[in-house]
């Protein structure tokens, strides 16, 4: 794509709202897709003429507040107008397709529309994602879908997507990467069943199978950001080499005091290195995601006596 159409693709929200009040105006059905149909006019639009929007990035519409929707619609109206583009034979959807679709629950024969101009399929996607995700209905994954079809369809780098939404490369970058999750866990996104931070942590579980048993253990027991971002840690730790023979290092009797007090405290092996200038390390070993959960436990119950 040239430099040129992307200027022509940057206008973002701007282009779905009127500069100036505008007279409204009402479209009878035998000038749909007529020229007296206009661009840049408030009209009054037969709702059997307007078509849905194939950009749509939004997949997923609460029946519940869809229907409170409707109510109000039912009692005042529909209070801000739904933007449509002109089309042969009538007009396709922009933006508002929630207020469409409650006005047509409604039983409203028209529905006050704003016509704008959009020349190309591509911007119709920019348009509709751009509005979706700077107004905050998206879930997760609709977003992180929406901006991977800025990149692939529009042609956009993830720069020019953050520059585009008002966000941080990295969030965006952050979005995407959940595209690589298992679908259970992407669908547990969209239930609300866990959270970005959840998520994100996750991304890090070197194989899928652990993945799906974290995403399990947080959707049963409620298990902390936290909690998932230390065993996220731990697991894609390599195993430490076991060549040396424990027969080669040197303990002292109070190193191997500490070692026997740990080891019954903890419930697993404990290992105290000892080094120069006083310095040294523990080893705790686990033998499962499960077992170093339960030492995550463990830990976090000691620290309410701190």
């Amino acid at each position: 794509m040239t430099s040129q159409k992307k200027t022509v693709l940057g206008r973002g929200l701007s282009a779905l709202i009127p500069k100036a009040p505008m007279k409204e105006v009402s479209v009878r059905h035998d000038e749909v897709g007529s020229d007296s149909g206009g661009v840049g006019i408030m009209a009054r639009i037969p709702v059997d003429q307007i078509r849905p929007n194939p950009f749509q990035p939004r997949t997923e519409f609460d029946p519940e507040a869809l229907a409170e929707l409707t109510r109000s619609i039912v009692e005042k109206g529909v209070i801000q107008p739904v933007t449509v583009r002109r089309v042969e034979g009538g007009y396709q959807l922009v933006t508002g397709e929630r207020r469409l679709r409650a006005a047509q629950n409604a039983g409203l024969s028209e529905i006050p529309a704003y016509i704008i101009a959009v020349d190309s399929d591509e911007e119709m996607l920019e348009l509709a994602l751009i509005e979706n995700i700077q107004r905050e209905t998206l879930n997760p994954i609709e977003i992180a879908h929406a901006y991977r079809r800025l990149i692939d369809e529009c042609h956009l780098t993830q720069e020019e997507v953050a520059e585009k939404v008002g966000k941080d490369r990295t969030t965006v970058t952050n979005f995407i990467r959940l595209l690589k999750l298992p679908q259970e866990i992407q669908i547990g996104l969209r239930k609300n069943q866990l959270s970005m931070g959840h998520a994100r942590a996750l991304i890090n579980i070197p194989t899928e199978g652990l993945q799906l048993r974290l995403f399990q253990k947080i959707v049963d027991s409620g298990m902390s950001v936290r909690k998932v971002e230390l065993l996220a840690k731990s697991a894609g730790k390599p195993a430490e080499s076991t060549g040396r023979k424990a027969s080669t290092r040197e303990v002292s009797a109070g190193v191997q005091s500490l070692e026997e007090k740990l080891r019954q405290t903890l419930g697993t092996k404990v290992t105290v290195r000892e080094k120069e200038q006083g310095r040294g390390e523990i080893v705790i070993e686990y033998y499962s995601l499960d077992d170093l959960d339960r030492l995550l436990d463990l830990f976090a119950s000691l620290e309410k006596f701190h």
